[in-house]
């Protein structure tokens, strides 16, 4: 698979890689990013829209933009993906994987705008607006660890070599506050929160546990949040931190969010652009480090 559009000249700039960019909160980052004069990879893994996205942001100004497909749950995918940066950049700078799913069939059309719906609603009612509004099945939780968790943690890997041949290269893992804060059993989450003893293997063990609604997205958040914080600790080399963006108004939230795409890309493009240095291994809400649990 061949990158859609002109590739900008890599000597002096800083280069992306954002994972579901076509819409929603991964193309706002992807302007965003671009804007700040980041040369941006979009990808997604419906080449016509990918590249319909990064038609969109060059009809803008933002010429710093191209696609490249990538399915993050697909092996090929990856490589080709990989296989691709090496010679035209030979590193990798940003790497902010957004790709994710709710892991829920929806009852409602998530395309619809439900903003006006939900504008009276507090928080709660939001949420509980949102549950009504889909069904989790065996299905769609196991789509939603292959995507959210493995997927993830499979582009990291293949990418981790271009990361490492930056010299300040930053993983930012969109996550949510559905993660260890969400979780009842106090003994589990004091386990999944001491990073020195922590493994993968453990958390391979923790995914056959399930709290309740959201089931199997809130599971991925939390290994994802874990496995972030193992990888930064075995990466001391690179920034690798997490980051909730809010609760934005998107076709996942069936559009319930109070927050828009804009100010959600802005929340995650503020950690991926921490001054050299910054913590790692961190975990952010809304822009601000806070406490895993």
């Amino acid at each position: 698979m061949e990158a859609e559009g002109a590739i900008p000249n890599p000597s002096n700039t800083r280069i992306a890689v954002v994972t579901g960019g076509n819409k929603g909160i991964g193309l706002e980052v992807c302007r965003q990013l671009a804007s700040a004069g980041i040369t941006v990879v979009l990808t997604a893994r419906d080449k016509t829209r990918g590249t319909a996205a990064m038609e969109k942001l060059r009809e803008a100004g933002l010429s710093n933009v191209i696609f490249h497909q990538l399915e993050i749950t697909d092996a090929p995918s990856i490589a080709w993906l990989a296989d691709f940066l090496k010679p035209c950049f030979g590193k990798l700078d940003v790497l902010i994987n957004n790709a994710a799913i709710l892991g829920v069939e929806y009852l409602l059309d998530p395309s619809l705008t439900s903003k006006e719906k939900c504008s009276e609603m507090d928080m709660r009612q939001r949420l509980e607006w949102l549950s009504n509004g889909v069904q989790e099945t065996y299905d769609t939780a196991r789509e939603c660890l292959q995507t959210n968790y493995y997927g993830t943690k499979h582009v990291i890997e293949a990418l981790l070599p271009l990361l490492q041949a930056s010299s300040d290269g930053r993983i930012v893992n969109v996550s949510s506050e559905w993660g260890l804060r969400l979780i009842d059993n106090e003994e589990l989450r004091q386990e999944l929160n001491d990073v020195e003893k922590l493994t993968e293997a453990r958390l391979d063990t923790f995914l056959r546990g399930w709290p309740e609604h959201f089931s199997a997205y809130k599971v991925s958040n939390v290994t994802m949040n874990a496995c972030s914080r193992i990888l930064a600790r075995r990466h001391p080399e690179l920034r690798i931190n997490c980051a909730h963006p809010g609760y934005v108004n998107t076709d996942m939230s069936i559009h319930s969010g109070p927050l828009t795409p804009e100010e959600g890309a802005a929340n995650l493009v503020k950690v991926a652009l921490l001054p050299e240095g910054g913590p790692t291994g961190a975990f952010f809400t809304l822009g601000q480090e806070a406490l895993f649990v």
